[in-house]
């Protein structure tokens, strides 16, 4: 055990005042809150009180299924949720509305100087818009690598925290959308599936959902590639993110200019030969980091076994989501809530240093590494009485560990006896 003035590791307060987590957290929140009646501002003025309600009940469709698809990845060590609220926060408030500033700026500055309004929307979508908006979304991921950098330590915190922060910006977006899709359909008497409104829906919502979050997500694969660097490699941690940046600028032009430039063709074109096949190899990409992530537990927690901080059987049970769920179900049904719980805090802690263990072996280790080795491995012994059995016999449950057959005794029987 550490000792007891060690027990909570709390680092030094820093002297400045933007250093203050309340402060920068007060900040954030007073930014986004005025973004956001700004931005429902705008988007309520050009698709009116009706379009606007139309747009919000149909853009919501999609963000529940995306959410838990991108939280899904993070099981293995759960981000905290207030990283991701503020990702989407960020995705639907702030980076909107620079959006839809910048956007209608740069367009109506082009259709002045070229005196081709066609031309200038054409190419405020394929070059402005890609540019103006994968930036806006990166600063999100961005912010979080930097001020929450214990929270972020690899591909698969930079996936989620880019698909959350994608997933907002496509609802506000989509509200616009659809809000005037059918206000342009109450304007001409449209209505069932001959209407714009049904065709906007089929398009960004049924074909589409994942267009935004797969731009951003290459953002965020160069922010998570940088965040498994060596703390040396500064080049390096540098260089990845901008180079995550480029391509989710490259993909997302591509998107955009694939109807205007491609012809009536070029969006299902580019959508089957090119959107698609990049989603799959994503989607292995980003479930291959979730199942490296189970071995690095595999490789690293035996040796914190070894120095007896945890039972032999225990390494096994933490590396297998099974195993994991089926721990807390046995604490859940022996002694309560409470205990599972216990054993969920538990699984936490220790993948946490299973990960700071493992960036340590890379050379990627924070200067305060020590302190929250004892930090991690004093909550651990906190909750190891009701995790310990329970990871023990989840490990033999689910065949994480090798069971002996029982003894029997053949009253005396000895084959070899004379």
């Amino acid at each position: 055990m550490p000792e007891r003035a060690r027990w909570r590791y709390r680092p030094r307060r820093a002297s400045r005042l933007w250093h203050n987590r309340a402060v920068r957290a007060g900040v954030l929140i007073v930014l986004l809150a005025l973004s956001g009646l700004v931005i429902l501002a705008l988007v309520r003025e050009q698709t009116g009180t009706e379009g606007f309600l139309v747009g919000l009940g149909l853009a919501v469709l999609p963000v529940p299924l995306l959410a838990t698809a991108f939280r899904w990845l993070d099981r293995v060590e759960p981000g905290p949720w207030r990283n991701l609220v503020f990702a989407f926060a960020w995705g639907a408030f702030a980076a909107a509305l620079v959006a839809i500033i910048a956007n209608t700026f740069a367009t109506r500055w082009i259709a002045t100087a070229t005196a081709d309004p066609t031309s200038a929307d054409a190419l405020g979508a394929t070059v402005i818009a890609p540019v103006v908006e994968e930036s806006a979304k990166a600063a999100a991921i961005l912010l979080i690598f930097v001020f929450r950098r214990r929270d972020f330590t690899g591909l698969v915190d930079g996936v989620v925290v880019a698909g959350f922060t994608a997933t907002g910006f496509a609802f506000t977006e989509n509200i616009l959308y659809l809000g005037t899709a059918f206000d342009e359909d109450q304007d001409a008497g449209s209505s069932g599936f001959a209407s714009v409104t049904a065709a906007t829906f089929f398009v960004r919502i049924v074909m589409s959902p994942f267009a935004h979050p797969l731009f951003t997500v290459l953002t965020g694969l160069g922010f998570g590639f940088a965040a498994m660097a060596a703390r040396r490699a500064r080049v390096r941690r540098i260089a990845l993110p901008l180079a995550g940046l480029a391509l989710a600028i490259g993909m997302h032009a591509l998107w955009n200019g694939s109807a205007s430039l491609l012809g009536p063709w070029g969006f299902y074109v580019v959508y089957g030969v090119f959107m698609v096949p990049v989603f799959g190899l994503l989607t292995w990409l980003t479930i291959w980091s979730r199942q490296r992530e189970l071995r690095t537990i595999s490789a690293q927690l035996p040796a914190y076994a070894a120095a007896g901080w945890l039972s032999p059987t225990e390494p096994p049970a933490l590396s297998s989501m099974k195993a994991r769920k089926t721990a807390r179900e046995v604490a859940r049904r022996t002694h309560g809530p409470a205990a599972a719980h216990a054993v969920s805090e538990y699984q936490r802690f220790a993948t946490s240093l299973a990960f700071l263990r493992h960036r340590a072996e890379r050379g990627a280790a924070d200067p305060d590494f020590t302190e929250r080795e004892q930090e991690l491995l004093h909550h651990m012994w906190q909750r190891k009485d009701w995790a310990g059995p329970a990871l023990t016999y989840a490990a033999r449950a689910t065949g994480r560990v090798r069971v002996p057959p029982p003894h029997r005794d053949y009253e005396g029987y000895n084959p070899y006896r004379a």
